[in-house]
């Protein structure tokens, strides 16, 4: 095995106290503090693991969204991956784009770089979706390995030890593969000021959604309250959803 993408997304920090902006249509980022998603931070950790156990040679981090991500990267190679990728998309785009759109880059990014592992976190902590590992599965028909707190590499083989609701279910799937962290994973390290003089160096490829072949993400409306489950479906067959 020679390579990882990993996943790398920029959120509001986990102890900031978020506030919803006067309009209600969202919550107030600007001079609000950001980190890397603690559950990217994990996913990290993990390929970085692999490597040193000299099970792969390279770690990518990978991460999409305006300019500011590039320090979210920055982090993630300070921790140890080797190179990042920033797939740069405008603010307002960004805001549009749900779990298909990124699925549907890291898909493509796997292909690009011949990738045999894709490590995500489960979920992220802004919007809780839980779905990119799942999509991007699916889109490279690769087998999957989600909610992961155990992960063994034994030659083309991935034994993953993973949390369900009853308890934890024991897999092994072939490679590539895609795997999603859980918390009981590992615990990240922290960056030390060497490694992060040292990543200012590391390269950061920039690139577009188009340059992977990704369609801009569509545009989103507004949601409505109805009363009944008729008045939903009649809200959902007019707009040609169903």
């Amino acid at each position: 095995m020679s390579r990882v993408l990993v996943g790398v997304k920029r959120v509001i920090d986990y102890a900031v106290k978020i506030r919803v902006k006067p309009d209600h249509s969202g919550v107030v980022t600007d001079g609000v503090k950001h980190s890397m998603n603690p559950f990217c931070e994990i996913a990290v950790e993990e390929a970085v693991k692999l490597k040193e156990k000299k099970f792969i040679k390279e770690v990518v981090a990978v991460s999409c969204g305006p300019t500011q991500v590039t320090e979210t990267i920055r982090t993630a190679l300070a921790m140890g991956c080797d190179r990042g990728i920033h797939v740069e998309v405008s603010g307002k785009d960004y805001e549009a784009m749900g779990p298909l759109q990124i699925s549907k880059i890291f898909a493509a990014l796997a292909k690009k770089e011949e990738a045999s592992l894709v490590i995500l976190g489960k979920q992220a902590i802004d919007d809780d979706c839980n779905q990119t590992g799942q999509m991007t599965a699916a889109l490279l028909d690769w087998p999957q390995g989600t909610f992961a707190s155990e992960v063994t590499i034994d030659g083309e083989k991935v034994k993953v030890v993973r949390e369900i609701d009853g308890g934890l279910e024991t897999i092994k799937i072939s490679m590539p593969a895609v795997l999603t962290a859980d918390l009981r994973l590992n615990t990240p390290r922290y960056a030390t000021l060497p490694n992060i003089m040292k990543a200012k160096k590391k390269k950061i490829a920039n690139m577009k959604p188009a340059d992977l072949g990704v369609d801009e993400p569509p545009t989103r409306l507004a949601g409505v309250k109805v009363e009944t489950v008729d008045d939903l479906v009649a809200k959902l067959k007019a707009n040609g959803t169903i």
